[in-house]
């Protein structure tokens, strides 16, 4: 039950803060929105006010903005208020307003996570692995390792990021506090060859130490809450567009690099599980990425009606509605193609093929 209602608390938040940004702009650039509508399907409840029909729907996963003029099928009159009577510049404006709001939503929420505090593992060690440096040095359960080489480090994140480094076959110095007291210990780290999620293959140094279930929260005054998610958010912008070029070259295999609704619906119902924190972890994350996935430059969404003003403003003629119908005829056939693989690979992932197979037996 939680993980419904955390899915579509979800979805449907970042659905409206995505409409939300185009009926706005569209508003303040005098196109006449018709319909704004929470969840889609038949009408529950509706109210007008002026020339917008505010409307709640049956299906409450999302939602959608309707203006008039906005599509070819539409009978276009010409009129000031019509969509397609407007600039390319302020027609722009309206789509790239509906990831824009999801993307400032992203670094809202990662900014507050880090100024309501997030749970952080110490650097206190858990366990230590057979055949691994830390245990024939003495390192042993319980010890927290406060300094490498000098660096102080208070979390495993850290420590673990400081060690993978160390490649250079030298033995580190570690700190450690032990009952109280301090001391020195030489680890000369393994070196091994991992695969990074890119699939690139680099050289990494293991000391053989895993984390204790300590855990503390950690806070950042306000400016440093901005700068730590901003930082958050250009480092997963990075890696989202790294992965999609790796994966449109063929170094990354789609199908196991994306995640679906069912993901989605796992996921986030485990945040949801796990505490406020993580919720908003995962919806920063999705809205983040549902504003880089929405440009990208494929006919039906965003980026694909920003990619025909593009051509329109340097040819300084539209591209005809025929060519644009017949573009988002084959980019919808790609989006569903894409949706059914990531569907599969979400069903084999978390074992929905095994769950239903269970019911009938």
């Amino acid at each position: 039950m939680l993980s419904t209602i955390s899915f579509i608390a979800v979805l449907s938040i970042l659905v409206i803060i995505h409409e939300l940004g185009h009926f706005l702009v569209a508003k303040r650039n005098g196109v006449k929105v018709e319909k704004f509508s929470i969840g889609f399907g038949p009408k529950v409840f509706g109210i007008k006010r002026k020339d917008t029909e505010y409307l709640i729907s049956a299906i409450p996963l999302g939602g959608y903005v309707k203006m008039a003029g906005d599509s070819f099928e539409d009978s276009l009159t010409g009129q000031p208020w019509e969509f397609y009577s407007k600039s390319p510049g302020v027609r722009a404006r309206i789509i790239l307003a509906g990831p824009f709001l999801n993307y400032v939503l992203g670094f809202v929420l990662f900014s507050l996570i880090f100024m309501i505090g997030s749970p952080m593992l110490t650097s206190r060690v858990g366990e230590l692995l057979e055949g691994y440096p830390a245990a024939e040095a003495g390192i042993k359960a319980g010890d927290a390792i406060v300094a490498i080489d000098g660096v102080r480090v208070e979390y495993w994140e850290d420590l673990t990021a400081i060690i993978r480094k160390k490649t250079t076959g030298r033995p580190v110095n570690l700190l450690v506090n032990r009952d109280g007291g301090e001391l020195s210990v030489l680890v000369a780290p393994k070196i091994e060859e991992k695969k990074d999620i890119f699939g690139n293959t680099e050289k990494i140094a293991l000391i053989g130490v895993k984390p204790s279930q300590e855990v503390i929260n950690v806070k950042y005054n306000f400016i440093e809450s901005i700068y730590l998610g901003a930082k958050k958010l250009f480092f997963l912008t990075y890696m989202t567009f790294k992965a999609i070029f790796y994966m449109l070259i063929g170094r990354m295999s789609v199908k196991d690099s994306v995640t679906g609704p069912v993901g989605i619906f796992v996921l986030t119902g485990k945040a949801a599980e796990l505490g406020i924190v993580y919720l908003m972890q995962m919806m920063a994350v999705l809205s983040s990425s549902l504003a880089i996935f929405n440009v990208l430059p494929i006919p039906v969404l965003d980026g694909g009606h920003l990619f025909f003003i593009a051509i329109e403003k340097l040819r300084k003629k539209a591209v005809s509605p025929k060519t644009q119908e017949a573009a988002t005829q084959v980019g919808l056939y790609l989006l569903i193609a894409l949706m059914i693989l990531v569907f599969y690979s979400d069903f084999v992932k978390f074992g929905v093929f095994e769950k239903i197979s269970n019911v009938f037996k």
